[in-house]
Parts: C-alpha cells; sequence; structure tokens
C-alpha cells in the first residue's frame, strides 16, 4: 500500500473514532476566529510604554531563554513576534517544530498579545485540544477561554511557556470532559497519530515549508541545527512505528533531501536512504 493510501486510512480510522481529532461543535470550536495575520488592518500605533515592554520581553528570552523555545522580533513590525516551541522529549511531540505568530496590541501590556499557531499543514491538521487547525489557541491568559484571565505582569514569555504545557505527554485529556478514555486505548492511538503527523508536518512540512510561511531566517538555521541534533530521535521514531505495527514505507525525498542539504559539510552519509516512518 503507498504511504499516501495508508496516510488516509489511518486518519479515516482516527476521524471515526476519536473525536478529539476534529471536534467541531460549536462548544469547543469557534469558527469565527480567524485572525489572519497577513490580513490584519489594524494599525493602531504602539504607544511608548508598549513598545518598551515588548522589547523588554524580547531581551529577558535572549538572556534567559526557556528550554525549547525561540523566538525572533520581526524585522519590519515590532508588534509582531515569531515564535518556535520544540516538542519536549516524551511528548508525542518530540523534536516537532511548531511555529507560532504573535500580535501585541497597541497598549500592551494592558492586553495580551493575539497568537496564531501556524503549524497546522494549511488547516488540516489539529495538533492538540488547545490549539484548534485553524491556528486558535485556546489559553485563558489570551481571552480565548475560561480560566485566569491576563495580567500585565505576564510576559511573551508567559504565553509561550503555558503553550509548551499544553503540549504534554498526554494531551487527549486536555480536552473539558475526557478525564476518562471514551474507548480503552484512546489516548495511546491519540498519540500515536500525533507523533506520525509531527514527523509529517512538523518536521518535514516545516523544514521543506511546504506552506510558505514566512519564518525568519534564524529561525530556520535553528531548526536545520535541531534536525541534525535529534536525527537519531527521528529515526528511533520511524523504527517504533514499525515495530509497533510490523510495516514501514521509504519515503524519498524529505529526510533524504535535508540530510543532504544541511550536512554537505559534514560528510555525513547516514542521511543519504532513510528509511522513513510508517503512519502509527
Amino acid at each position: 500500500m503507498c504511504v499516501v493510501c495508508h496516510l488516509f486510512t489511518n486518519l479515516k480510522w482516527f476521524s471515526q473514532n476519536l473525536d478529539i481529532v476534529d471536534m467541531t461543535s460549536s462548544n469547543h470550536l469557534d469558527i469565527k476566529y480567524q485572525w489572519d495575520p497577513s490580513r490584519d488592518g489594524d494599525s493602531a500605533i504602539l504607544t511608548p510604554t508598549a513598545s518598551v515592554r515588548i522589547k523588554r520581553d524580547l531581551l529577558e528570552i535572549f538572556k534567559d531563554p526557556p528550554p525549547g523555545i525561540y523566538v525572533v522580533g520581526d524585522e519590519s513590525d515590532i508588534r509582531y513576534v515569531h515564535a518556535i516551541i520544540v516538542g519536549v522529549m516524551d511528548t508525542p511531540y518530540e523534536g516537532g517544530f511548531f511555529y507560532f505568530l504573535l500580535k501585541c496590541p497597541a497598549d500592551y501590556p494592558i492586553l495580551p498579545p493575539k497568537v496564531k499557531f501556524m503549524t497546522t499543514d494549511a488547516g488540516r491538521v489539529r495538533f492538540n485540544p488547545n490549539l484548534y487547525k485553524n491556528g486558535k489557541v485556546c489559553l485563558s491568559i489570551l481571552g480565548t477561554w475560561t480560566g485566569p484571565a491576563w495580567s500585565p505582569a505576564q510576559q511573551i514569555s508567559t504565553v509561550l511557556l503555558s503553550i509548551q504545557s499544553l503540549m504534554n505527554e498526554k494531551p487527549y485529556y486536555n480536552e473539558p470532559g475526557y478525564d476518562r478514555e471514551r474507548t480503552p486505548g484512546d489516548a495511546k492511538r491519540y498519540n500515536e497519530y500525533l507523533r506520525h503527523e509531527t514527523l509529517r508536518v512538523a518536521v518535514c512540512g516545516m523544514l521543506e515549508n511546504e506552506c510558505h510561511l514566512s519564518i525568519p531566517p534564524q529561525l530556520v538555521e535553528m531548526m536545520e541545527s535541531t534536525f541534525l541534533q535529534f536525527f537519531d530521535l527521528y529515526t528511533e521514531t520511524c523504527r517504533d512505528n514499525l515495530r509497533s505495527d510490523g510495516e514501514f514505507y521509504i519515503v524519498s525525498g524529505k529526510y533524504a533531501r535535508w540530510g543532504e542539504r544541511c550536512c554537505v559539510r559534514e560528510r555525513n552519509s547516514r542521511f543519504q536512504n532513510l528509511v522513513i516512518y510508517q503512519v502509527g
């Protein structure tokens, strides 16, 4: 079976058997939330306080960066901040590159920044009960979910650390009402789905930039170097999927191209013929 057919077979199973993969009821998904940074007509001028505060927030991150969180200020508009969260080890997101775009309002930090999740395979993948495929980030401090509200004492790093905490070992249980599995094994199957999509979308797709995202070059360089560091992790994940399912597929292109492109200086031949993962 070709990898594409196998992928769609697997996704069909998840959509039929695991509601959390695409929770589209009005109680859980605000389909009107479509903040698109490229179409944002907000031209309000930052207050001097906001401008100073944004710079201070970024400086504090640069001086003491939280593990797995990388930020770059936008070169043309200080209101925008680009961030990538690298998936934490021992979670289904491990080694993935999850890109977020933040926009600070004119009166920041009185109001929280807007945040859009960009690693969605062009709106096709929902990576978490709190990270919708339309880019919405459900977080109380952003005003997009119930719970503790934003405080001006909080910072850009607060937002990113809160998002990182959502990408935990068992994200199935993030969804309200899912404190127990609906069907035994659902949480495990959901993690397998996320591991696959992390490799497909948040590693391969991000390195290839298949969705033509405007990722700053500093973050692209970080992804390339991290890819090399995590290479053994990616291949081990592939082998784990092979052991659990008994099938594997060779995907010509993706990792092999990145191995050739990123490792030419290191002459690392192990990238030349890489067996890629099977859908879990």
